[in-house]
């Protein structure tokens, strides 16, 4: 008997930490997973988008027409009350694109201090997109985990603006959270959930 292929889905990073969450995350689809690492001469795309479905659309179509794949890709970023919603879909790129997160986080720290609101109020927010391997987007989504900043980082677990977020109804930040709880109300897992429904009926479709 000929064994059917497993559809290949490509995780639209080559970030370890997001390959990790991302991979536990879709783990248990019937897709072969494989991320931006498993593929050579892949060139990055600028992040324009004005909102994160729109960033997350322009990587899944991009790195779909690279790879020639069926490819999911993420866009995600924290939204600062006491800064007007910064630095929402710069979060990567807030305060350098080069700069390491601890330097990030301060200085999104400084600015709250600055900024003469007494607002700790904030948001995790993802939009997820699905292109198909001729860089077709057939599906959007986008999720929020609402919660409040820390005053300084606390944990090493996850990645990113982790340390500083507090979500709404617990006393850690997601960096002192575990896998399990972080798994199941972050922005990114509310949104996983909405676009798996999408993927196990694309697989339904194909059988």
């Amino acid at each position: 008997m000929t064994k059917t292929r497993l559809t290949t889905l490509v995780l639209a990073t080559g970030n370890a930490g997001k390959v990790r969450e991302l991979s536990r995350i879709f783990g248990d689809l019937p897709f072969e997973l494989k991320s931006l690492r498993d593929f050579d001469g892949i060139t990055g795309m600028d992040e324009t988008g004005e909102t994160f479905v729109e960033n997350a659309s322009l990587k899944a179509t991009g790195f779909a027409v690279q790879t020639r794949e069926l490819c999911l890709a993420d866009d995600s970023g924290i939204e600062v009350e006491a800064l007007g919603n910064a630095p929402g879909v710069l979060s990567a790129r807030f305060a350098g694109a080069d700069t390491g997160y601890d330097v990030k986080i301060e200085r999104l720290l400084a600015m709250m201090r600055e900024s003469g609101s007494s607002s700790r109020k904030a948001r995790f927010v993802c939009g997820i997109a699905v292109a198909n391997d001729r860089g077709r987007i057939v599906h959007t989504v986008q999720a929020q985990c609402r919660g409040t900043i820390a005053d300084k980082p606390r944990g090493t677990n996850g990645f990113g603006y982790d340390p500083i977020f507090i979500p709404d109804g617990f006393g850690q930040t997601f960096g002192e959270l575990g896998d399990d709880v972080k798994g199941s109300i972050s922005h990114r897992a509310k949104a996983a959930d909405l676009i798996i429904r999408y993927l196990l009926d694309f697989i339904a479709r194909r059988t």
